[in-house]
Protein backbone atom coordinates (compact mmCIF):
# COMPACT_ATOMS: atom_id res chain seq x y z
CA UNK A 1 0.00 0.00 0.00
CA UNK A 2 1.53 3.29 -1.12
CA UNK A 3 -1.31 5.63 -0.17
CA UNK A 4 -0.19 8.50 2.05
CA UNK A 5 -1.46 8.29 5.61
CA UNK A 6 -1.17 10.32 8.78
CA UNK A 7 -1.39 7.19 10.89
CA UNK A 8 1.83 5.65 12.17
CA UNK A 9 1.79 1.92 12.94
CA UNK A 10 4.23 0.81 15.63
CA UNK A 11 5.18 -2.83 15.67
CA UNK A 12 6.34 -5.02 18.51
CA UNK A 13 8.14 -8.23 17.57
CA UNK A 14 7.04 -7.75 13.98
CA UNK A 15 3.35 -7.46 14.85
CA UNK A 16 1.36 -4.20 14.68
CA UNK A 17 0.85 -3.15 18.31
CA UNK A 18 -0.09 0.55 18.26
CA UNK A 19 -1.57 3.07 15.88
CA UNK A 20 -0.58 6.72 16.32
CA UNK A 21 -2.83 9.25 14.63
CA UNK A 22 -3.20 13.03 14.61
CA UNK A 23 -5.26 14.44 17.49
CA UNK A 24 -7.87 15.88 15.13
CA UNK A 25 -8.55 12.42 13.73
CA UNK A 26 -8.73 10.96 17.24
CA UNK A 27 -11.19 13.67 18.33
CA UNK A 28 -13.32 12.99 15.24
CA UNK A 29 -13.40 9.29 16.08
CA UNK A 30 -14.47 10.04 19.64
CA UNK A 31 -17.23 12.34 18.47
CA UNK A 32 -18.45 9.92 15.82
CA UNK A 33 -18.72 7.10 18.32
CA UNK A 34 -20.25 9.11 21.15
CA UNK A 35 -17.13 8.87 23.28
CA UNK A 36 -16.18 11.40 25.91
CA UNK A 37 -12.73 12.31 27.08
CA UNK A 38 -11.86 10.49 30.27
CA UNK A 39 -8.41 11.96 30.84
CA UNK A 40 -7.12 15.48 31.42
CA UNK A 41 -4.95 16.97 28.67
CA UNK A 42 -1.73 18.51 29.99
CA UNK A 43 -2.86 21.98 28.90
CA UNK A 44 -6.04 21.66 30.99
CA UNK A 45 -4.01 20.60 34.03
CA UNK A 46 -1.68 23.54 33.49
CA UNK A 47 -4.58 26.01 33.28
CA UNK A 48 -6.08 24.51 36.45
CA UNK A 49 -2.97 24.08 38.58
CA UNK A 50 -0.55 26.76 37.41
CA UNK A 51 -3.02 29.48 36.45
CA UNK A 52 -5.63 28.71 39.09
CA UNK A 53 -8.61 28.34 36.76
CA UNK A 54 -11.46 26.04 37.75
CA UNK A 55 -11.60 22.74 35.88
CA UNK A 56 -14.69 23.94 34.02
CA UNK A 57 -12.96 27.13 32.88
CA UNK A 58 -9.74 25.29 32.03
CA UNK A 59 -11.63 22.89 29.75
CA UNK A 60 -13.59 25.75 28.16
CA UNK A 61 -10.41 27.71 27.45
CA UNK A 62 -8.70 24.60 26.08
CA UNK A 63 -11.64 24.08 23.72
CA UNK A 64 -11.33 27.71 22.62
CA UNK A 65 -14.92 28.55 23.55
CA UNK A 66 -16.41 31.67 25.08
CA UNK A 67 -18.70 31.43 28.08
CA UNK A 68 -21.60 32.32 25.78
CA UNK A 69 -20.72 29.50 23.39
CA UNK A 70 -20.56 26.94 26.19
CA UNK A 71 -23.82 28.26 27.62
CA UNK A 72 -25.55 27.92 24.27
CA UNK A 73 -24.27 24.40 23.70
CA UNK A 74 -25.22 23.28 27.23
CA UNK A 75 -28.54 25.14 27.29
CA UNK A 76 -27.66 27.22 30.35
CA UNK A 77 -27.11 30.95 30.71
CA UNK A 78 -23.76 32.68 30.32
CA UNK A 79 -24.23 34.01 33.86
CA UNK A 80 -24.50 30.44 35.17
CA UNK A 81 -21.27 29.48 33.40
CA UNK A 82 -19.53 32.52 34.90
CA UNK A 83 -20.82 31.63 38.39
CA UNK A 84 -19.72 28.00 38.10
CA UNK A 85 -16.29 28.95 36.76
CA UNK A 86 -15.69 31.42 39.57
CA UNK A 87 -16.71 28.94 42.27
CA UNK A 88 -19.61 31.17 43.38
CA UNK A 89 -22.14 28.58 42.27
CA UNK A 90 -22.34 24.80 42.21
CA UNK A 91 -24.08 23.18 39.24
CA UNK A 92 -26.86 20.70 39.93
CA UNK A 93 -26.20 17.17 38.67
CA UNK A 94 -28.38 17.63 35.57
CA UNK A 95 -26.64 20.90 34.72
CA UNK A 96 -23.21 19.34 35.17
CA UNK A 97 -24.24 16.53 32.82
CA UNK A 98 -25.38 19.04 30.19
CA UNK A 99 -22.06 20.89 30.49
CA UNK A 100 -20.06 17.68 30.23
CA UNK A 101 -22.09 16.45 27.27
CA UNK A 102 -21.67 19.76 25.45
CA UNK A 103 -17.91 19.64 26.02
CA UNK A 104 -17.46 15.94 25.29
CA UNK A 105 -15.87 15.39 28.70
CA UNK A 106 -16.72 13.02 31.55
CA UNK A 107 -18.57 15.00 34.25
CA UNK A 108 -16.07 14.11 36.99
CA UNK A 109 -13.33 15.84 34.97
CA UNK A 110 -15.25 19.14 35.01
CA UNK A 111 -15.95 19.48 38.69
CA UNK A 112 -13.87 18.71 41.77
CA UNK A 113 -16.02 18.18 44.86
CA UNK A 114 -13.22 19.03 47.29
CA UNK A 115 -13.50 22.77 46.60
CA UNK A 116 -10.62 22.94 44.13
CA UNK A 117 -12.89 24.64 41.60
CA UNK A 118 -12.61 27.94 43.41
Amino acid sequence: MNAPTDVQIIQHNGVPAFAVLPMAQYEALLTRHGGKRDTLPHAVVKLNVQQGHSLLKAWRLWLGWTQAELASRAKVTQAQVARFESGKGIPRADTLLRLSSAMGVMADLLWDDDGANE
